[in-house]
């Protein structure tokens, strides 16, 4: 065997990497719970005060909240309506929440100024 070193060239890409994407957007049913957790939270409302108000059970309501269930457009109604919304601003205010995540999350493209070598 030899006992010199291998002789490593350095590599240079034709083509900057580019970090991966979070392939995994977020799921319309988190983004539902978060808005309508905030919301609550904001007017300093009780889980059992809303889900009264919009005649929901606690549980199930928590669960919408949670993420852990799609809920229905008659239960996101009651509920956007016992939070003082239409069920327009509701989903105006997920459309909104989604756009944030999935604009924060997705690099923006450079212009590639770098230098291609042909040997």
């Amino acid at each position: 065997m030899s006992s010199q070193p291998p002789n490593h060239a350095p590599v240079l890409p034709l083509r900057p990497q580019e970090p991966p994407a979070d392939p995994r957007e977020p799921l319309w049913r988190d983004l539902v719970g978060d808005v309508l957790r905030r919301e609550r939270l904001t007017q300093e409302r009780t889980l059992k005060d809303v889900a009264d108000t919009a005649r929901i059970s606690l549980p199930y309501l928590s669960e919408v909240e949670r993420g852990r269930k799609e809920a229905s457009s008659e239960v996101l109604a009651a509920a956007a309506h016992a939070l003082g919304l239409d069920l327009g601003s509701l989903l105006s205010r997920v459309q909104t929440e989604f756009a944030r995540r999935t604009t924060a999350a997705r690099p923006v493209p450079r212009p590639y100024n770098g230098l291609c070598l042909a040997a």
